[in-house]
C-alpha cells in the first residue's frame, strides 16, 4: 500500500500541471481559464501544421494522445459539440485520478493521417482498424437525409415515399387542386393506409361541404372514409356525409346502431320504438319492429321470473336456478329459455314458447331443434316424444322430425338419454347405412340385429354376435334368427 501511494505521489509531482483541488481557492480562476483555453483550442490543433507543438489537458496528458481522444469521445458521445466545454470542466476531477498514459501521438496526426513516429498508422488504416472504429466520432448526416422535411416533393413522389414508410409532411399542399391531386395519386397507388392518411389530412383541412362534394365523384376514397368513420365512431360526421349523399337507409341504420351504446333497458326500448319510423327498407323495418317487440317481451318475462325466483314459489327455479338475465338476448336464446322454464304455459302467455313461435314466425325446423334441446336437457323424454309426434286428419299418429331423426339421436345422446329412448329414434332413421352406424356407435344392439335380419346378411350377423355379451338376450336373439 505504501508503494502504491508513493507511485501516486510521484505521478502528481511529475505532472506538467498541478491537479485541481478545492483547497486551492486562490488559483481556481486561473485553472478554469487555462482548462477552457485547452479545450477551445481543439480546432486549432486540427488546423495547425506544427505537429511538434504538444498540448496538454487538465490531467496532464498530451491533448493529441490516443487515450485523451478515447476519453473525449466516450464522455461526449451523448452531448452536443457546444456542450463539451462544460463536460470537460465537470469531469476534470475524474481525469486527474487516472494514471498518466505515455504517448507521443497528437490529435492533428490522427485527423491528418501524419505519422509522428514511423509506427503510427495512416487515417485509412486507423478507420479500417476495428479498435479505432468503436471510438471514431460520428459524422454529421448529409443534407440529403433531411429532404423529407425541406424539399418540395410532388404529390406522386409524396405518395411513393409514404408507401415506403417514410415520413412526409402534407402541410405544404395548401391549394384545393394540390390536395385533390394528392388524393388521386393515393387512390391510384392502391394502398389503403396511404389513402386513409390523405383522407384524414383532407378532413382536417377542408370544409365539409367541399370535401363531400369532391368525394362524391371519387367512390373509392368515399368508401375508405365511410369505413374509417365507422371504425373510429365519429357518428355525427358520418351522418352528415350520408345525408349529403342522400343515402337515407344508411342514415337510418347508423342511427339504429346507436342502441348498442345504451345500457339502460327502458331507454333502449324507447330508442328502438323511435327507430321504427326511420326510413328503412321494408325488410329492415320488419326486423326493427321484431327487435322492439322482443325486448318488450323480455322485460315482462324478466320481471315475472325474478319475482318467482326470489319468492321461491317455483320448484323448477329452485332446482335449476337462472344463470343470467334474459334481457337483450337473441330470439333463439329467448325461445330456449321459454322452452326450459315455461314449456307448459298456454299460448296466451307472453312467456309461452307457442306464443313466441307465432309472434315472431319461427320456422318449424328452428322451433323443434330449440325445444328438443331444452326438454332433453331436463330429461323430459315424454315431452320429446310429444314434440316429435304428429296426428293426421284420420286420427293416426306418427313420428316426424323436420330436422331429421339422425340429429334427434345426436341431441338425445348428448343429454345422456337411455338406450331404450335412443333405440326408438334410431329405428326411424331411413338411410340403412346411417342407421347401422348410429346403432353400432351408441350400442343399440336390437337395432343392429333387426337391420341385419331385414337385409338377410348372415355373415354380418354372425360377426356381430362376437360383439354382444355372452349369454345375454341379444345373443339368444341372434341365435334364434340364425337357426330360422
Amino acid at each position: 500500500m505504501s508503494r502504491v501511494r508513493a507511485d501516486e505521489e510521484e505521478y502528481w509531482h511529475s505532472s506538467k500541471f498541478r491537479a485541481f483541488t478545492f483547497d486551492d481557492e486562490d488559483d481556481e480562476l486561473s485553472q478554469l481559464k487555462e482548462s477552457k483555453r485547452a479545450v477551445n483550442s481543439l480546432w486549432d490543433i486540427v488546423d495547425d501544421d506544427d505537429d511538434d507543438l504538444e498540448r496538454v489537458s487538465w490531467s496532464g496528458e498530451p491533448v493529441g494522445s490516443i487515450s485523451w481522444s478515447i476519453k473525449e469521445t466516450a464522455s461526449g458521445s451523448t452531448s452536443s459539440l457546444d456542450g463539451r466545454d462544460s463536460s470537460v470542466q465537470k469531469g476534470s476531477s475524474s481525469y486527474a485520478a487516472l494514471p498518466k498514459q505515455a504517448s507521443s501521438y497528437s490529435l492533428s496526426s490522427l485527423f491528418k493521417g501524419r505519422n509522428k513516429l514511423p509506427s503510427f498508422q495512416s487515417l485509412s488504416d486507423a478507420l479500417s482498424d476495428s479498435g479505432v472504429k468503436n471510438y471514431a466520432p460520428e459524422l454529421r448526416r448529409p443534407r440529403a437525409e433531411y429532404k423529407d422535411y425541406s424539399s418540395d416533393w410532388s404529390p406522386k413522389d409524396t405518395v411513393r415515399r409514404m408507401q415506403r414508410g417514410k415520413v412526409c409532411s402534407l402541410e405544404r399542399f395548401r391549394s384545393l387542386q394540390d390536395k385533390l391531386v394528392l388524393l388521386d395519386e393515393a387512390v391510384a397507388g392502391h394502398d389503403g393506409n396511404v389513402i386513409t392518411a390523405v383522407l384524414i389530412f383532407l378532413k382536417r383541412t377542408l370544409r365539409r361541404e367541399i370535401l363531400f362534394r369532391e368525394l362524391e365523384v371519387r367512390q373509392v376514397a368515399l368508401c375508405h372514409l365511410i369505413h374509417f368513420l365507422r371504425e373510429t365512431g365519429e357518428q355525427k360526421f358520418l351522418l352528415d356525409l350520408l345525408r349529403f349523399l342522400d343515402r337515407t337507409e344508411e342514415v337510418a341504420l347508423s342511427q339504429y346502431r346507436e342502441h348498442l351504446n345504451i345500457q339502460d333497458v327502458e331507454k333502449r326500448r324507447e330508442f328502438l320504438k323511435g327507430c321504427i319510423g326511420l326510413p328503412f327498407s321494408a325488410e329492415d323495418t320488419s326486423h326493427i319492429q321484431d327487435h322492439y317487440t322482443l325486448l318488450e317481451r323480455q322485460i315482462i318475462i324478466e320481471a315475472n321470473d325474478r319475482h318467482l325466483e326470489m319468492a321461491g314459489q317455483s320448484e323448477l327455479f329452485r332446482k335449476y336456478p337462472r344463470k343470467a338475465s334474459i334481457l337483450n338476448m337473441p330470439l333463439v336464446t329467448t325461445l330456449f329459455y321459454s322452452c326450459f322454464y315455461h314449456y307448459t304455459e298456454a299460448e296466451g302467455m307472453f312467456s309461452s314458447p307457442a306464443n313466441l313461435k307465432k309472434t315472431f314466425k319461427i320456422p318449424d325446423k328452428q322451433y323443434v331443434l330449440t325445444a328438443l334441446a331444452a326438454r332433453a336437457k331436463l330429461r323430459a323424454w315424454g315431452d320429446v316424444d310429444a314434440l316429435l309426434t304428429t296426428k293426421n286428419w284420420l286420427g293416426y299418429t306418427k313420428k316426424k322430425a323436420p330436422i331429421g331423426f339422425h340429429r334427434v339421436v345426436e341431441i338425445l345422446q348428448r343429454n345422456s338419454a337411455p338406450v331404450q329412448v335412443l333405440q326408438e329414434y334410431v329405428r326411424l332413421v331411413e338411410d340403412v347405412e346411417t342407421r347401422l352406424n348410429l346403432a353400432t356407435k351408441y350400442k343399440c344392439h336390437d337395432v343392429v340385429i333387426e337391420t341385419y335380419r331385414d337385409l338377410k346378411d348372415r355373415i354380418q350377423l354372425t360377426a356381430y354376435k362376437c360383439k354382444v355379451e355372452r349369454g345375454s338376450a341379444d345373443e339368444e336373439k341372434i341365435n334364434s334368427i340364425l337357426n330360422n
